[in-house]
């Protein structure tokens, strides 16, 4: 492939391209859950012991114990093997969760048999998983910030954004057409205990569906695997790691001769990255990482994305899945309006407008919960409000900060720290959010619950404004090398 002195803008797409389908597994695997969550846990409660609301939720949610081992060793990977070669481990990792959760029992049990054991096992194999999305969700907006030219990064790392809701969306789809005209599981709570109402009518979806739904992630982590191995490493390691030659090699082929070498002079300036520690440039500055990280789940989004058929069913909506597919392709449309609009807006108008409309949404909810006789829609477009806000601020200019606010000599470990804390909460907000939902109080009954869940959203939703407003810089136009240079300042001042 031929370059000019501006370089070559196709090579710069196709390795993004390559990089994105990282992007998009991390939201397949994360929302794979939301249509086999219902079979699962009828599959479990067939077992001898107790399969409880509270088990479930950990079980809905085990994937995310992955995602903080993964993004907790993502430092240390993206350091030692690099961030090409950590790529193709998160997809061999996306590859042998999607088989082993399809087929739990591989080796040591009956098919078909559910089981205590069997279920540790499936646990594990979602971990599995999960620490491919947390390897993925680190170094694949890492990638591309360290790959990109500053005057488009922004907009690039945002389509990292996109390809997790994109993922997100495909999966939805996917588990509709899997299940077909096959029932989901009504489950309902009997003598106080869970049972699965008619099992006949979703036997189908009991015994096959929801391991179709974990399978079918092996087509495009297969491909993700291949193609990662056909993409350069990115300059900035290769130049930490004293291979010059080939960071100017693959510079001079993004952005031309000219400019490869004013951005090779910079990233050695400032290339110490196996000697400086975390807190090298102050505090602040993982202070405010992890903080980003933290408010982008504890507005729980997540628990939405992870629930959404199980939601819109509690609305009296006739087909869930056919709303949490209309969400799917609002979060797209979003989505897009943060991709092409963070490079002109900035990065803390789109998330102070965002936790704004976020908060109407998820108040939308509550009152909704709270005031006897409102129309179901009301509440399903207080749903759509709350997601498509997410969409175009926390969702993708959060990653977009990430890879960006962190000095060249400490990204691989901070980013490690912050995505850590990010899959942290999302493991609780996840876990806590099928029990808190199903809270009953008084005559309100189930409703407080759903209630209480969403006007505690809301309330976070407006701490995060106010901490954005206040706390985080603008980093829009600066190239990488000068944030080291702002968090310098920062520190004396």
């Amino acid at each position: 492939m031929k370059h000019t002195d501006q370089g070559s803008k196709a090579y710069l797409f196709s390795i993004v391209l390559v990089a994105v389908i990282g992007g998009l597994l991390f939201g397949y695997d994360t929302a794979v859950i939301s249509g086999a969550e219902k079979g699962l846990q009828a599959f479990f409660m067939s077992a001898g012991f107790a399969y409880t609301d509270t088990l479930h939720g950990i079980t809905s949610s085990s994937a995310l114990i992955g995602c903080i081992i993964g993004s907790a060793l993502s430092g240390f990977c993206a350091s030692n093997l690099g961030r090409k070669r950590s790529l193709f481990l998160a997809g061999v990792l996306f590859f042998l969760s999607a088989l082993g959760s399809y087929c739990p029992e591989f080796l040591f049990f009956e098919h078909g048999v559910p089981s205590y054991n069997l279920l540790i096992v499936f646990n594990l194999y979602r971990v599995l998983g999960g620490i491919g999305v947390g390897l993925a969700s680190a170094i694949c907006p890492m990638y591309i910030a360290e790959i990109a030219p500053s005057r488009i990064r922004g907009t690039l790392v945002s389509w990292n954004q996109f390809a997790i809701i994109f993922g997100q969306l495909v999966v939805y789809f996917v588990n509709f057409l899997i299940l077909g005209s096959h029932a989901n599981p009504l489950i309902d709570l009997v003598d106080g205990v869970n049972r699965v109402l008619n099992p006949d009518a979703a036997a189908w979806t009991i015994a096959t569906g929801w391991r179709l739904m974990f399978v079918s992630e092996a087509v495009p982590a297969g491909l993700f695997a291949l193609l990662v191995l056909l993409v350069p490493e990115t300059p900035r390691y290769l130049a930490m790691t004293g291979r010059d030659e080939q960071a100017m090699q693959v510079l001079t082929r993004i952005n031309g001769a000219a400019e490869a070498r004013s951005i090779l002079s910079d990233i050695k300036a400032t290339a110490h990255e196996k000697t400086e520690r975390l807190f090298t440039y102050g505090w602040l500055v993982i202070f405010v990482g992890i903080m980003l990280s933290v408010f982008q789940q504890a507005v729980g989004i997540n628990a939405v994305l992870y629930f959404a058929p199980r939601i819109f069913e509690s609305m009296g909506m006739g087909s869930p899945m056919v709303q949490t597919v209309m969400m799917g392709v609002i979060n797209i449309l979003f989505t897009l309006l943060a991709v092409f609009t963070v490079e002109r807006w900035g990065r803390k108008p789109l998330l102070i407008y965002g936790s704004a409309g976020m908060a109407i949404g998820a108040f939308g909810v509550a009152l909704c919960n709270l005031v006897p006789g409102l129309p179901p829609l009301l509440s399903v477009a207080s749903i759509m409000v709350y997601s498509a806000s997410f969409m175009f601020s926390w969702g993708p200019i959060c990653w977009v900060l990430i890879a960006e606010i962190f000095p060249n000599t400490i990204r691989g470990a901070a980013v490690a720290v912050a995505v850590a804390f990010q899959w942290i909460f999302n493991f609780i907000v996840s876990s806590t959010f099928v029990p808190m939902y199903n809270m009953r109080l008084g005559e309100m009954g189930d409703k407080f619950g759903h209630m209480f869940a969403y006007a505690l959203y809301g309330v976070i939703c407006i701490l995060a404004a106010l901490f954005v407003w206040k706390l985080v810089p603008e980093t829009k136009g600066k190239t990488l090398e000068e944030m080291t240079k702002l968090w310098q300042q920062r520190r004396k001042g």
